[in-house]
């Protein structure tokens, strides 16, 4: 719990308990609407923060990610970077056969020493 300093003549902080203010999650479109009025600069972050309700650090970190992403929407070298990664099948079904040998094993090994349930043997 958080507390208020009692303001009182010895420092000492009362039982009077502060509200929280529930997390909040704002929809994309309502994020892009404040940056976009952040980038404009009609306005102060103060005045912004005010009007939508959101603390100035909020409006600064969602303007950067707007000017950030802003290149992507022309189609240059972020989707580039996006790209997906090439999968090697064989590489994959190399690794699972060594996985299900080496795990084969084991339980038969664990089965022998009496370390596995009953259910499994």
């Amino acid at each position: 719990m958080d507390f208020l300093p009692a303001g009182g003549q010895d420092g000492r902080v009362t039982g009077v308990e502060m509200s929280k203010r529930p997390r909040r999650n704002h929809s994309p479109a309502f994020k892009a609407k404040v940056a976009l009025a952040a980038v404009k600069g009609e306005k102060t972050l103060a005045e912004l923060a005010q009007q939508f309700d959101v603390h100035p650090n909020q409006i600064t970190q969602w303007r950067g990610q707007l000017l950030e992403g802003a290149a992507g929407v022309f189609g240059s070298e972020t989707r580039s970077e996006a790209a997906e990664p090439v999968i090697d099948v064989k590489t994959l079904h190399a690794k699972i056969g060594e996985l299900t040998l080496v795990n084969d094993f084991l339980s038969g090994a664990l089965g022998k020493a009496g370390l596995l349930p009953s259910a499994k043997r």
